[in-house]
């Protein structure tokens, strides 16, 4: 099988755009699931749907590739998740490194998603040296000093940084000059790498920090509304009053009303 450092995705050279790419494993994973319940066809308003994207940019997404469906019929599930499988470069075997075995990058190591999505964990690397040689995901930790010699032995293209932020600059650097070209780094930090080498950070707590706004933001709407409620009612209830009171006949009012004649007119002349 093909490894990563001799074999990299065609989609840059194809003119695919960086928004597009990024949208394609929401495709694949919406297909995918399609694919296990053995669906042979699906439509682009149903596939957009599914992936949480608008149905007219998903057809412009999949021009890209070349796959424009078939009026009536749709989009055929297992054809798009090849082609999609193609340009993200998941129909060869991606060996990747991951340093840092603390809680989070234990946890990666054991996610079991990895493999079925073309991405082979050659190796789980620490400096703490009571974790190297314990076996976490059924591998063994190595030490970080085998860092460089695990890129190159295992042609790795594919990094992926779990440390604390003080250490992740460190780790980066050493990656980038053994030959990692691409670096998805979960460390709360900035990374600075040279021209070539791509990163994808994942940082939990911003995550959490942008939920945390938008519910801060839909409280206060949702206050905002019950005063607006409370003010309106308050303003009815006023209005109210001031209208039964434009409405209560005056005590002069009364008294025309017992001189009125029979017609409702006041006479002109009081009777003796």
């Amino acid at each position: 099988m093909a490894t990563g450092r001799t074999h990299r995705p065609a989609t840059r050279s194809r003119g695919i755009p960086e928004a597009t790419v990024a949208r394609l494993p929401l495709y694949l994973r919406a297909l995918n699931a399609l694919s296990e319940r053995s669906v042979p066809t699906v439509s682009s308003e149903e596939l957009a749907a599914a992936a949480g994207v608008n149905s007219a940019k998903l057809r412009k997404d999949f021009s890209y590739l070349g796959s424009y469906g078939t009026r009536g019929v749709g989009y055929d599930v297992e054809y798009l998740v090849y082609q999609i499988s193609r340009e993200l470069g998941l129909t060869q075997d991606w060996p990747i490194v991951m340093v840092g075995i603390g809680n989070l990058g234990a946890a990666l190591a054991n996610y079991g998603g990895f493999a079925s999505r073309g991405f082979r964990v050659a190796a789980l690397v620490d400096a703490d040296a009571a974790l190297v040689g314990r076996p976490v995901a059924g591998m063994p930790v190595q030490h970080i000093d085998e860092l460089e010699s695990i890129v190159r032995d295992q042609s790795v293209s594919i990094g992926v940084i779990a440390t604390p932020a003080g250490a992740a600059q460190q780790v980066c650097d050493r990656l980038v000059a053994a030959g990692v070209t691409s670096i998805l780094n979960f460390a709360p930090t900035v990374l600075a790498v040279p021209e070539g080498v791509d990163v994808r950070k994942v940082d939990l707590s911003i995550e959490l920090q942008i939920l945390a706004f938008h519910e801060q933001r839909k409280a206060g709407e949702e206050h905002a509304d019950v005063e607006a409620a409370v003010q309106n009612g308050a303003t009815t209830a006023v209005s109210g009053v001031a209208a039964k009171e434009t409405r209560a006949p005056s005590a002069g009012a009364d008294e025309d009303a017992d001189r009125k004649g029979p017609d409702g007119d006041v006479p002109a002349v009081m009777p003796a």
